[in-house]
């Protein structure tokens, strides 16, 4: 699965975004081991902490889906340099894809940078912090 096709994926979820508030449509997709690409958009909420980025999206429809491990993940929108994740995102990210992941980074001006999700979130809190024993 090349990075163009996960762009054009994510890219068609950019129509998808509900973003009547900040007008800033974003599109994911998110590769599993299997080789299927699972989308996601943003969607914005009246009560801006309930939105839910596109990144989520992505991630938590896979999960439900029953998928839990993943190869890649492209994050896209309408931007003058690469998007990047929130650091809610990025906590999420880290939960579900292993540190080497490779994480996309790019805009519909077909600018691309590489990340791991280690590079995106250093230090990141997991399971492990929870051990108390």
């Amino acid at each position: 699965m090349s990075v163009a096709q996960l762009l054009s994926a994510a890219t068609k979820l950019l129509d998808q975004a509900y973003v009547p508030y900040s007008h800033f449509p974003v599109g994911a997709a998110l590769l599993t081991t299997d080789d299927q690409i699972i989308t996601g958009c943003n969607i914005e909420n009246a009560s801006y902490g309930l939105t839910n980025c596109a990144e989520r999206t992505a991630i938590f429809q896979a999960v439900a889906q029953g998928h839990r491990d993943f190869k890649a993940l492209l994050v896209t929108g309408v931007t003058d340099e690469v998007i990047s994740p929130c650091g809610a995102c990025r906590q999420v990210i880290s939960e579900f894809c292993t540190p080497e992941m490779p994480v996309y980074l790019t805009n519909q001006n077909q600018q691309v940078a590489k990340m791991t999700v280690q590079e995106l979130l250093p230090g990141a809190f997991d399971a492990e912090d929870l051990d108390h024993d």
